[in-house]
């Protein structure tokens, strides 16, 4: 039964992300604001609830290797195998908005996390409100950007009404959810009889199966050649995972971190860097660059495993 259910979640997060795409997609043009900044907040915020789900409810019950391992093991996934799928389906174009601002800006919270636990390792209800202020610094500014950047109002747009937009991200994101607690449910059941720990769990399925949102909600962007939606969700989910999902869970309860969560987060930042060179060469994710992405990935799956 178990494996019957994980194929139920993969087909209702690749339905539910079809749909999703195409809401999301319309009410940016109903806005009249770039589909870069719904990417960067309806459908990254939408796509990491399972994420928030799964840290905060973590957090609560103590489970302190899932909670963390689960956030940076997302963000690396995101950055190495969302992008880097979704950019050998099509090559993904990057604005000069996220490679200039929110990609940096991701790698800058990332290291304010490092100094935040590399001395006394854990996250405490302070660390907690700074990040979410980080947060709010955040939203601000992507919402004035929203606002500076519409769309003339002269131009004719081709979207789905209001209500069936809006019909669309509610239906979509009801299944990608119930799809990513399918998948996520049924590969932990089957990690845990082979003995896996908890922190590689967090790192790894866990990780994985809450990021399949973003993964099959991306790769459905990139198909349909919407690149603000496929990049900004990517970049967008991993703000949103540190200065949400971790800071709330840290404010409900303080989170104790292991040394090897250090090391994992180094990786996303040195990762992170890569990335945002390799792109920022030709200003977009070419498939070679995407393929060298996702070897990156197993290369770095290869070092937890052993570790």
């Amino acid at each position: 039964m178990v494996y019957i259910w994980l194929i139920v979640g993969f087909v209702l997060l690749i339905k539910g992300a079809d749909y999703f795409v195409e809401g999301s997609s319309s009410v940016a043009k109903l806005l009249r604001i770039p589909s870069v900044i719904i990417g960067l907040t309806v459908v990254a915020f939408g796509t990491s609830a399972p994420e928030a789900a799964v840290s905060i409810t973590a957090a609560v019950n103590g489970n302190n290797g899932i909670a963390v391992g689960n956030v940076i093991g997302s963000n690396i996934f995101n950055l190495l195998v969302v992008v880097g799928i979704g950019s050998m389906v099509r090559p993904i174009a990057a604005d000069k908005k996220i490679m200039y601002g929110d990609f940096i800006y991701s790698i800058v919270i990332s290291v304010v996390l490092l100094v935040m636990i590399a001395f006394d390792l854990q996250t405490g209800r302070v660390d907690g409100l700074i990040l979410l202020g980080l947060f709010v610094y955040f939203m601000y500014f992507t919402v004035k950007s929203a606002l500076k950047n519409r769309i003339s109002s002269e131009e004719k747009i081709d979207a789905l009404s209001p209500v069936r937009s809006t019909l669309y991200i509610i239906l979509g994101m009801t299944a990608i959810i119930m799809g990513g607690n399918l998948v996520v449910d049924g590969a932990t059941q089957i990690a845990e009889t082979f003995g896996l720990s908890q922190n590689l769990i967090g790192l790894t399925i866990v990780a994985m199966g809450t990021s399949l949102p973003e993964l099959v909600t991306s790769v459905v962007a990139a198909y349909k050649g919407e690149n603000g939606l496929a990049l900004g969700n990517a970049i967008g989910s991993n703000i949103f995972n540190i200065l949400m999902v971790l800071a709330v869970s840290s404010v409900i309860k303080p989170i104790t971190v292991s040394v090897a969560s250090v090391y994992d987060l180094i990786c996303l930042i040195v990762f992170s860097l890569i990335a945002w060179v390799i792109t920022r060469t030709s200003m977009k994710v070419t498939r070679a660059e995407g393929l060298l992405m996702v070897v990156m990935y197993a290369g770095y799956m290869t070092y937890i495993i052993v570790r």
